[in-house]
């Protein structure tokens, strides 16, 4: 990956105004977290509240459970490429609509497709799932099955969101569902790059990490 290229696109990113989201009352849009040199990317919907603050996806609640699920299968965030479809938070915390979604992604995530060249992605919820399929789908009846973006495989399962709203039984159904799919997800990486290091000792502390982004969000509003 070229590190002037991925510099120059995170330039374009944080000074976008291409669609009305950025003026929802964010602080402004979201970049990518972990490493930009992983096989292994995930992209999930839209930022939240804590997502906002920090300037990086999936740092709040979800993205504690998220933590969980990937330290399950041998992976730590630090070790792969999170982003998301939609880069501004929409007020709220609304879900992002599809039309959203295929507007910014078709501005963004693709620059980042095209820099980071993924061996594998992992989509996580409704929104992610029918950019990368292509048409409307449920992904209730898709989660598990891989398709291909561009040559890329692509494994759809839920958003961690969607397991925070879920109790007793279907809980635990979503939780083992959600740990199969990234199982197979981390197996498919590790055989494309099997010399690349994809877990650390620990799970490190994202809000430590991106600490100072959260000032400098701030500071620039």
């Amino acid at each position: 990956m070229n590190d002037s290229k991925m510099s120059a696109w995170l330039n374009s990113l944080m000074a976008c105004q291409a669609c009305d989201l950025r003026h929802e009352g964010n602080l402004g849009p979201v970049r990518f977290s972990g490493d930009a040199s992983s096989p292994l990317m995930f992209v999930g919907e839209g930022p939240g509240g804590v997502e906002d603050e920090y300037g990086v996806p999936l740092v709040g609640p979800s993205g504690k459970l998220l933590d969980k699920a990937l330290w399950s299968v041998g992976l730590t965030r630090d070790h792969i490429y999170v982003t998301n479809i939609v880069k501004c938070r929409p007020k709220n915390n609304r879900t992002p609509t599809l039309e959203e979604g295929k507007r910014c992604a078709n501005i963004h995530l693709v620059k980042e497709i095209e820099l980071v060249q993924p061996k594998v992605i992992v989509c996580l919820g409704k929104v992610a799932f029918q950019y990368f399929y292509g048409r409307t789908a449920s992904i209730m009846h898709n989660r598990g099955k891989w398709f291909e973006y561009e040559g890329i495989p692509v494994m759809p399962t839920y958003h961690p969101a969607f397991l925070l709203r879920q109790t007793g039984h279907e809980l635990v159904e979503s939780k083992w569902q959600v740990y199969y799919d990234f199982k197979a997800a981390a197996e498919k990486a590790k055989e494309a790059m099997p010399d690349f290091t994809f877990k650390s000792p620990e799970k490190p502390d994202l809000l430590a990490t991106y600490a100072e982004l959260q000032k400098s969000r701030h500071i620039q509003q």
